[in-house]
């Protein structure tokens, strides 16, 4: 009777022992850690730095920190152990709210080719596009105008009627223009100038003069012949015979660019023929690419005034008595 006792407690010690070994084994688990590794055991003394798992035989493993398991992993152990959830809740995402679901459903694109589309213009002429509104009208008017005032700058580069090359202008657009533009500059005829006799002055006398005073009149008369005929002879210097730039007026008239002309200028006049006017000089004051300066007398006073080289026609130097 005491040997069937004491062997029942022996099987009954056993079956413990096989229970617990069965319960042990059921709850090691095994992990895919991030760095690639698996690890297996039953997770123990969790922290804030980790857990510890323990082995089928009784060891421990190092601590496991909670960011080297994955989020499913986290959710599990959380779910079977409510003590890790206070570890491991900042690394699970929380469960989606109604309205993120919401937002989170993609939208169909609906792409619409029915809509309705802009027709085209009917095609027309060129000179039908270009008479068939206002901004092209206008256009039209600026270069006609431009035309125009393109004929009056060829008139002065030319020495031509400004009137004519404007009106054939403005029958003939463009065309105009080019024709003047490819003529000669136009040069007043000398043969055509018709100068006038000098008058003597008239002496009246009463009765007959003196022997003395006939010979002294003869004398004056001979003297101013004589200081006429001595006078240097007058140049002209005509656009298209020469060409009027700044190198011309350097070289031709070197003694009017000084304040104090010498002895061979100082009785000298410089007349200038533009389209502007007649302008006689007292003296170049500055000259440039494409003009020049002059200083003219202008009553007891004087000033400067500028003419281009396009604007001169025709420059005359002569003595101031010739």
């Amino acid at each position: 009777m005491q040997k069937s006792h004491v062997r029942k407690i022996h099987l009954l010690c056993i079956g413990v022992l096989v229970c617990g070994l069965l319960a042990g084994g059921a709850r090691a688990v095994t992990f895919q850690l991030s760095n690639g590794q698996t690890v297996a055991g039953e997770p123990v003394s969790p922290n804030e730095k980790g857990v510890l798992l323990r082995q089928d035989d009784g060891s421990y493993s190092d601590r496991v920190a909670w960011d080297k398991f994955s989020e499913a992993d986290l959710k599990q152990l959380a779910a079977a152990n409510p003590k890790i959830t206070p570890f491991v809740a900042a690394l699970i995402e929380p469960p989606p709210t109604v309205e993120a679901k919401k937002a989170a459903e993609k939208v169909a694109i609906v792409i619409k080719n029915d809509y309705e589309r802009l027709a085209r213009p009917a095609p027309q002429s060129l000179v039908k596009s270009l008479f068939g509104s206002g901004v092209s009208l206008l256009a039209l008017l600026l270069i006609y105008a431009a035309n125009i005032y393109a004929g009056y700058e060829v008139s002065i580069f030319r020495a031509r009627s400004p009137g004519l090359i404007c009106g054939v202008s403005a029958v003939l657009p463009f065309l105009g223009p080019l024709i003047f533009l490819c003529l000669p500059t136009q040069v007043e005829d000398k043969s055509e100038i018709v100068q006038e006799p000098v008058h003597e002055k008239e002496a009246y006398h009463v009765g007959e003069p003196p022997p003395e005073e006939t010979h002294a009149g003869a004398l004056s008369l001979h003297a101013q012949e004589a200081a006429a005929a001595a006078l240097p002879a007058t140049r002209t210097f005509a656009r298209g015979q020469f060409t009027l730039n700044r190198r011309f007026f350097e070289t031709q008239f070197p003694g009017f660019f000084t304040l104090v002309r010498r002895d061979a200028d100082r009785e000298m006049e410089l007349i200038f023929k533009s389209a502007r006017g007649t302008y006689t000089a007292q003296r170049i004051t500055r000259v440039s690419a494409n003009e020049l300066h002059l200083q003219v007398q202008a009553g007891h006073a004087s000033h400067e005034v500028m003419v281009p080289f396009l604007e001169i026609q025709e420059v005359v130097l002569k003595h101031k008595d010739a």
